[in-house]
Parts: C-alpha cells; structure tokens; sequence
C-alpha cells in the first residue's frame, strides 16, 4: 500500500502564491503517474494536473483553466509531488488532493478513476 500524504495548503489572497506538497510512503513501491485533483464547494472532484517520468523525461499535464499560472513538479527522491500555485484566484478555493499511480492502460491525462491512491487533501482558500 501507499499512503500520500499532503501539506502547504492555507489562505491566501487573490493573486498570491501557494505550494502544495505530497509525500508518498512507499519504500518498495514504484510510483509511475502523479496527480493532482480539486474539489471545491458544492462542485464535484476536478482534476488539475499530472506528473509523469518517462525514459529519462518528465511529462506534465493541466487544466485548461489553471494552465499558466499552476506549475506540477517532482522528486523521485523524496517520493514528492509538488504544485505551484501562483495568480491565485478565488474560484481556487478547493480541497487539493494528491493522487498517485495509474495503470498501463490508462490516459496520458489520468482521469479521477484510473488512479490507484489516494491522499486525504489540503484546503486552500483564496479570499478576494
């Protein structure tokens, strides 16, 4: 099993900066896909970007509506994912949750249900 585990979250106002991180316990266990998800009042889960290593790149993926100012990196090291979060707006406000692991067969944009783990999410509030 893999536990993630996120952190960064807070208040912020419209057009500052944020950076989530997510930390995987998994010592034996090869994470391929990570994601990042959002969901916020009363709206259902909304991806928001994705992180994968391949034969020695790195490939991201966004949202349209974050593209630009939203930035996902990784350090396999650390079994870390991080989002960058800048321009911050108030449609923004959303408990963030860090996702990790898809199968083979999955999109190169992972969609919620391809995902095999979970983390419990952070909140980010962004105030005008």
């Amino acid at each position: 099993q893999v536990q993630l585990v996120e952190s960064g979250g807070g208040s912020v106002q419209a057009g500052g900066s944020l950076r989530l991180s997510c930390v995987a316990s998994a010592d034996s266990y090869a994470i391929n896909y990570w994601g990042w998800f959002r969901q916020g009042p009363g709206n259902e889960r909304q991806r928001v970007a994705a992180i994968v290593s391949s034969g020695g790149n790195l490939y991201t993926y966004y949202e349209d509506s974050i593209q630009g100012r939203f930035t996902i990196s990784l350090d396999n090291a650390k079994k870390a994912v991080y989002l960058q979060m800048n321009s911050l707006k108030v449609e923004d406000t959303a408990k963030y949750v860090c996702a990790a692991d898809v199968p083979v067969w999955a999109h190169a944009f992972p969609l919620e249900d391809e995902y095999n783990f979970w983390g419990q999410g952070t909140q980010v509030t962004v105030s005008s």
